[in-house]
């Protein structure tokens, strides 16, 4: 692999300095960038690892905010990686599917008897992170009043196991990351102002694949040659296939395109189709007002007229008649349409026919 730095400020434990630290990330052979477990060769991700470089100098708290698939515990492991806690562990936690009664006890352990269900006791994530990464992912979802234990144990280091009298301290790092505006969770009352601040020391940004010129082709090969080299395989992409991965906004970014390449690999021979993700989660409802109605471009052919029969007889108020005079057609015709459709398609009554 070919290798690239990029200059960027140190930073140590007490703040950036004026040396230079080169975070370093390497070229594979689909011309993709990476630096520790990410991938991207866009502007915007180079921006990215270089902050990486400058946060994971320190031992200060970050918060990841990010749509959902943009790899929010990807950059918090590189992160680990990164700093001078890779050899310790590194925990991630979901904070939005533990709940809320029980968050505090997974968090900080538990003394056995101290709830119904607490036959023994329990170490917490915070224990089993120490000298370590503790990842909290979608910490806005932790109730507030959830949000003041952890306040409290990040600003003094210590805490007590739920039922416990034993302050407990624990080294440990953390970062976290929320798919919402923390502004507006705030303003929400889904996120303590207080608490925000305190882990928003260093904020990052994980960006949505949209915004990421140039990397949505190259991610794509990227996986078709993991896949390709899993399997012993040498598919590739067709033309059009290619023409998709850069039309479509992939709003469920990363996450969405690495399982759309994977299924279309299962599927293809060699050349590796891949379905328009929006034409194919919208053979929809067309938008009708009054007697107009405007089908969505690219609709396939036998689809658009299939909502264009159906929508004139609806309008027709099921006469298949009158459907049939203002479509051109014969009757003959219209029955033979709609009986291709099904016998739950229509609505309409037979009092019609000829």
């Amino acid at each position: 692999m070919a290798s690239t730095d990029l200059d960027s400020p140190d930073v140590s434990a007490d703040g950036p300095q004026d040396s230079q630290v080169k975070p370093r990330i390497e070229t594979g052979g689909t011309g993709l960038t990476s630096y520790g477990l990410l991938y991207g060769s866009s502007p915007v991700m180079l921006e990215l690892y270089e902050q990486i470089e400058r946060v994971a100098a320190t031992d200060a708290t970050a918060l990841i905010i990010g749509e959902s698939g943009t790899g929010k515990e990807l950059i918090a492991r590189t992160i680990h990686d990164h700093s001078a806690r890779h050899d310790a562990p590194f925990i991630a936690v979901n904070c939005g599917a533990i709940p809320d009664e029980l968050i505090e006890a997974e968090l900080f352990g538990h003394e056995k008897g101290s709830f119904t269900g607490a036959v023994q006791g329990r170490v917490g994530y915070f224990e089993h992170a120490n000298g370590g990464t503790l990842f909290l992912d979608e910490v806005t979802e932790m109730s507030p009043v959830r949000q003041v234990k952890l306040l409290r144990a990040l600003e003094s280091g210590t805490f007590y196991r739920v039922g416990g009298t034993d302050l407990i301290r624990s080294d440990v790092r953390v970062i976290a990351a929320t798919n919402r505006d923390p502004a507006v969770a705030v303003k929400e009352n889904g996120l303590r102002e207080d608490l925000m601040y305190r882990l928003a020391v260093f904020p990052l940004r994980a960006p949505p694949l949209r915004e990421r010129d140039g990397d949505r082709v190259l991610l794509a090969q990227h996986f078709l040659q993991s896949l390709n080299e899993q399997e012993g395989t040498s598919k590739v992409f067709s033309k059009r296939a290619i023409e998709t991965l850069r039309a479509w906004s992939w709003p469920g970014n990363v996450r969405e395109l690495k399982n759309a390449i994977y299924r279309a690999f299962i599927l293809a021979e060699k050349s590796v189709e891949l379905p328009h993700p929006h034409l194919a989660s919208r053979v929809k409802k067309p938008l009708t007002q009054g007697d107009s109605m405007s089908v969505w471009i690219g609709t396939p052919l036998a689809d658009a007229q299939k909502q264009i029969i159906l929508g004139t007889l609806k309008y027709c108020g099921g006469d298949k008649r009158r459907a049939a005079k203002a479509l051109g057609v014969s009757l003959k015709t219209l029955y033979n349409r709609l009986s291709s459709y099904g016998p739950d398609e229509d609505g309409t009554t037979d009092d019609d026919s000829e």
